[in-house]
């Protein structure tokens, strides 16, 4: 129940993020916090969004500690059109990683 739980509220917040520029045809940019689980942080999670899914990534910040077994985060601007947006949201989403929409203004001071 806790796993449909959490698949909810990821798609929710996939929605809800897409629902904020869905009006948009041309390319658009998104900012986002992914928590990365200690179990990903050995795995090409960032490669991938570039490779299969065609976006731009940006990595504007990141709190990784090296065998410390906390989860970490990285701070990234994703660029793409909403169908490669969305697809990269959803191969986010199947990660059950914690994601967090950013604003997008400049120096909003939020760093992990």
């Amino acid at each position: 129940m806790r796993i449909l739980n959490h698949r909810q509220n990821l798609k929710e917040t996939r929605l809800s993020l897409l629902s904020k520029i869905s009006k948009y045809n041309s390319p658009i940019q998104i900012r986002l916090r992914l928590y990365i689980p200690q179990c990903y942080q050995h795995q090409p999670v960032i490669s991938q969004l570039i490779s299969k899914y065609g976006l731009v990534v940006n990595i504007t910040g990141a709190s990784l500690e090296k065998n410390a077994g906390n989860d970490g985060c990285i701070d990234v601007q994703l660029k793409g059109d909403i169908s490669q947006i969305s697809s990269g949201l959803s191969y986010l989403a199947s990660l059950n990683l914690k994601i967090i929409g950013k604003p997008n203004a400049d120096g909003d001071s939020w760093y992990c």
